[in-house]
């Protein structure tokens, strides 16, 4: 394949320069992947030199043909993007022709949102009497009270615990770092599970400093995590699609519906751009809408 020697340098670049995570480059993989099997698909033998928009554009026919929706499609054409950006850089190539591809329009889509008393019904939900269950709610009052991503949470060390000064040390995506506050609930419940339960855990090697341990003593993995939040809401029966992420998007709508500054917000969910965080200010609106529509005398 004329392709596999650009491939490996960009995943090179991808990890080394960029400091992606594992999840990351595979998507970023995938995305060419595609590309690839539709050259295979039209039997065209050309190298990403040899690639011009006309290729490009029929290549987006071929995938909404395929019956990819809008969003997945402008990620595919994100990979591909990212990957001649890549090539112009290592001067692989001296002209873009992704440059003037222009993805499908997306409506800007509102992330869930749990409010704060379906908060305290799902952790009052958890049944204290199982050990893990201890940590379960340590980790839970973690994400609503810091506004992690899932990664981060299964990632905290304990010895970024800085709880004397009231904050956490946290690296996020491309391995940067951020300080961010946590509240004196998610503290107190850590404080119990590291005392009273995670001592009792076989701890294995290389995980001695991971906070939440399953078990057998090894880090958490992302699938858990997902399987503990969608056990305890169908419990308490709540009739919506959560998640990890939506604890991080309820910690961002609760403090810009109570005032909080957004770049105050984009410090602590560690967005790059204040675009990303922008839309938390949309959820406001709406929340001020309904508000209005709900209690005014003339709504």
């Amino acid at each position: 394949m004329l392709w596999q020697s650009y491939i490996k340098g960009f995943k090179a670049y991808l990890q080394l320069e960029k400091s992606l995570s594992r999840n990351s480059v595979e998507a970023y993989l995938h995305d060419i992947e595609k590309f690839t099997q539709y050259l295979e698909y039209r039997q065209l033998q050309l190298s990403p030199q040899k690639i011009d928009l006309h290729q490009l554009q029929d290549f987006l026919k071929w995938i909404n043909e395929l019956g990819m929706s809008a969003r997945t499609q402008a990620r595919v054409i994100s990979g591909i993007k990212a990957f001649y950006k890549y090539l112009v850089l290592e001067n692989i190539i001296n002209a873009n022709p992704t440059e003037l591809l222009e993805s499908p329009r997306l409506g800007r889509k509102l992330p869930d949102t749990l409010s704060v008393e379906e908060i305290d019904r799902l952790i009052s939900a958890i049944d204290l009497s199982k050990p893990e269950s201890h940590r379960n709610k340590a980790m839970l009052e973690t994400l609503y009270s810091s506004g992690l991503r899932v990664t981060e949470l299964i990632n905290l060390k304990i010895s970024n615990l800085f709880f004397k000064e009231g904050f956490i040390r946290i690296i996020g995506k491309g391995n940067k770092e951020r300080i961010v506050p946590i509240g004196s609930f998610a503290m107190k419940y850590i404080n119990i599970y590291l005392k009273d339960f995670r001592v009792h855990v076989p701890v294995k090697k290389e995980s001695e400093d991971i906070l939440f341990l399953n078990r057998r003593g090894n880090k958490l993995s992302r699938n858990m995590m997902f399987m503990i939040i969608k056990a305890l809401a169908i419990k308490i029966n709540l009739n919506k699609k959560i998640s990890p992420h939506t604890f991080r998007h309820s910690f961002a709508t609760h403090l810009i519906e109570g005032g909080a500054d957004l770049r105050a917000v984009q410090e602590m969910l560690g967005h790059e751009s204040i675009t990303t965080t922008e839309i938390y200010l949309h959820l406001d609106r709406e929340y001020l809408r309904d508000t209005i529509m709900q209690f005014h005398p003339r709504a």
